[in-house]
C-alpha cells in the first residue's frame, strides 16, 4: 500500500530519548481538569465519605477522592458501568491523567458507589453550592417537573392484585386447556398417545405449582401497604405513563430547574407514579438550595393540589399550576364551576343567570372542610336550568381556602406565557439525561442507590452546563477561589 501522499503516524516501535509527559495528552480546556479541580477543593470528611484514613496494616487501599473522580468523569462520559469503567481506567489518556494511572478493578469501583451513597448525593448538592456562589443564579424563579426512569425490574416481576387476578386467570384457563387435551390422548392408543399424554401431565403439574405460586404471591400484595410487590427491585413501583395502557415499572425523579441558565437546583426521587403530592417538598428544597425567602415556581395541571399550593404559600412560595378541568357538568355540555362567581364579602356564588346562592351547611370531607351553596327557588324557575343541573337545584361547593387556588387563577391569567416558560424550562434536561444513560434503566437496586445515581447524573448535567456557560478556564478559577 502506497501511503507517500498521506500524513504519516508514528513508528510503534520507535523509542524516544525523552518521553512526552501524560499531562501533554490533556488539554488545557479539558474537561476533565474541571473534575479534578472540583473534587480536590471538596471536604470529603465533612460530606461523609469513608476509607479517608488508611488501615495500618494491610494492603493499601484507594482513596475516595481518587474514586469519586472516577465516577464523576465516568457519568459526564457517558460511562457508568463499574466494568466499563474498570476498562476505560486502563485504556483512556484522560483517566490515566485523572487517577495517576490507577486501575482498580469493578468490585471496588461498584463497592465505593454502594458503600458512599449519601457522601456522593452530598457532594452533588455542592455543585449547586458553588453555582450559587458564582452568582449563576439570577431571578427565584423555578420550573418544577417528574419524569419517570425505568428500574431494573421487569413487568413480569411486578405484581399487583389486578395483575395476579388476570395471571390466575390465564393459568386456570392454560390448565383447562391441558386437561381438555388430556382426556383426548387418553382416548388414543400407541406409543405416541402415550408420550403425548406424560407431557400434557408434566405441564399440567408445572401450571398448578404456577398458580401455587400466584396464590401464594397474592397474600404477600395483599400484605404490602400500597398493594404492589417488585422481586427484582423491591422499592421500584409500576407507574401509568403518557402512553394509552402503557406503564413502566420504575421511579418518579423530581427535579427543579432555574430559568435563567437551566440549571437543576434540586431534585429527589419518589416512588410513587403521582405528582400531585409533591410540589411542596420540591418546592422548599429549592428554596433551601437557592437561599432564598421568596420563590415562584411554575408547574403542569400534574401538581394541582388546594392542599399543596396552600402549603406553598405558608413556605413563602409563589405557585403557577393550571386548574385541570375535572368537571363532569362541563363535559356533559352544562356550566361548570368556573362559570359561578364568588363574591367574598356576601359570601354567596353568582350563577350564570345572575340569580345568588347563599352557603347552607359547610361538612369536612377527607380532612377539608367545605361549603355548600344552593338555591332552590331560583333553580326552579330558572330558564337556563337545562344547561346547568338535570337536579333540583344547582349545588356549589368551595374549599375553606379556595381564595388560595382564585389567587393562583388570576396569576396564571395575568401570565399568559408561564406554561411555555415551564415548557421548555424544565422538560429538556430530563430528555439529556436520559440521552446519556442510553435509554435504559437504573444499574443500582432500591432507592437510596437510584439517589446516588440520579445524583451523579444531575451533576454531571450541570458540569456541562456551567462549562458551556463559563469555559473550563473560568469555572476552574471559580472552584479554587
Amino acid at each position: 500500500m502506497d501511503l507517500s501522499r498521506f500524513v504519516e503516524g508514528c513508528d510503534r516501535r520507535q523509542p524516544t530519548l525523552l518521553p512526552e509527559c501524560l499531562d501533554d495528552y490533556v488539554a488545557e480546556e479539558n474537561p476533565v481538569r474541571v473534575v479534578d479541580v472540583f473534587v480536590d477543593d471538596l471536604d470529603l470528611g465533612t460530606l461523609g465519605f469513608e476509607g479517608l484514613t488508611p488501615a495500618v496494616t494491610g494492603r493499601p487501599a484507594y482513596h475516595p477522592a481518587m474514586l469519586l473522580k472516577l465516577y464523576v468523569y465516568g457519568y459526564l462520559n457517558k460511562v457508568q458501568s463499574s466494568r466499563r469503567l474498570e476498562r476505560e481506567a486502563r485504556r483512556n489518556v484522560e483517566l490515566m491523567w485523572l487517577t495517576g494511572r490507577l486501575a482498580p478493578d469493578h468490585k471496588t469501583i461498584a463497592d465505593f458507589r454502594k458503600d458512599n451513597g449519601p457522601a456522593i448525593q452530598a457532594a452533588c448538592a455542592q455543585f449547586v453550592v458553588l453555582c450559587r456562589q458564582i452568582g449563576l443564579f439570577g431571578a427565584a424563579l423555578v420550573a418544577i417537573d417528574g419524569s419517570k426512569f425505568k428500574a431494573v425490574n421487569t413487568r413480569d416481576k411486578n405484581f399487583t392484585a389486578n395483575k395476579l387476578k388476570k395471571r390466575l386467570e390465564q393459568v386456570a384457563e392454560h390448565i383447562a386447556g391441558y386437561l381438555r387435551d388430556l382426556d383426548t390422548a387418553d382416548r388414543q392408543e400407541g406409543e405416541a398417545a402415550e408420550t403425548r399424554s406424560e407431557r400434557l401431565k408434566e405441564k399440567v403439574e408445572r401450571l398448578r405449582e404456577q398458580m401455587r405460586w400466584l396464590q401464594t404471591m397474592e397474600a404477600k400484595v395483599a400484605a404490602s401497604p400500597d398493594g404492589q410487590v417488585s422481586l427484582t427491585d423491591p422499592d421500584a413501583r409500576s407507574m401509568a405513563t403518557t402512553g394509552r395502557g402503557s406503564g413502566m415499572v420504575g421511579y418518579n425523579v423530581q427535579s427543579a430547574v432555574e430559568t435563567e441558565h437551566h440549571l437543576i437546583v434540586a431534585h429527589d426521587v419518589v416512588m410513587t407514579g403521582s405528582d400531585r403530592q409533591q410540589l411542596s417538598s420540591m418546592a422548599a428544597r429549592t428554596k433551601d438550595a437557592l437561599g432564598v425567602e421568596t420563590l415562584d415556581v411554575l408547574a403542569d395541571r400534574g401538581y394541582f393540589s388546594g392542599e399543596e399550593i396552600l402549603a406553598c404559600e405558608a413556605l413563602g412560595v409563589t405557585p403557577y399550576v393550571p386548574r385541570p378541568l375535572t368537571s363532569g357538568a362541563k363535559a356533559n355540555g352544562r356550566f361548570g364551576k368556573q362559570d359561578f362567581v364568588y363574591l367574598p364579602e356576601q359570601d354567596v356564588y353568582r350563577c350564570p343567570s345572575g340569580a345568588l346562592l347563599p352557603r347552607h351547611m359547610t361538612n369536612v370531607e377527607n380532612g377539608m372542610t367545605l361549603h355548600r351553596y344552593w338555591d332552590h327557588f331560583s333553580c326552579q324557575s330558572c330558564a337556563l336550568k337545562p344547561q346547568c343541573t338535570p337536579s333540583i337545584a344547582r349545588r356549589v361547593t368551595r374549599w375553606e381556602h379556595e381564595a388560595v387556588i382564585d389567587a393562583m387563577q388570576r396569576r396564571m391569567d395575568l401570565t399568559p406565557g408561564a406554561m411555555r416558560q415551564r415548557r421548555r424550562t424544565v422538560e429538556h434536561p430530563f430528555g439529556t439525561i436520559k440521552a446519556w444513560m442510553g435509554s435504559t434503566h437504573f444499574l443500582m437496586k432500591r432507592l437510596p442507590n437510584v439517589k446516588t445515581e440520579i445524583g451523579l447524573h444531575i451533576l454531571a448535567y450541570n458540569l456541562k452546563r456551567v462549562i458551556a456557560i463559563l469555559g473550563v478556564g473560568p469555572l476552574m478559577k471559580a472552584i479554587q477561589a
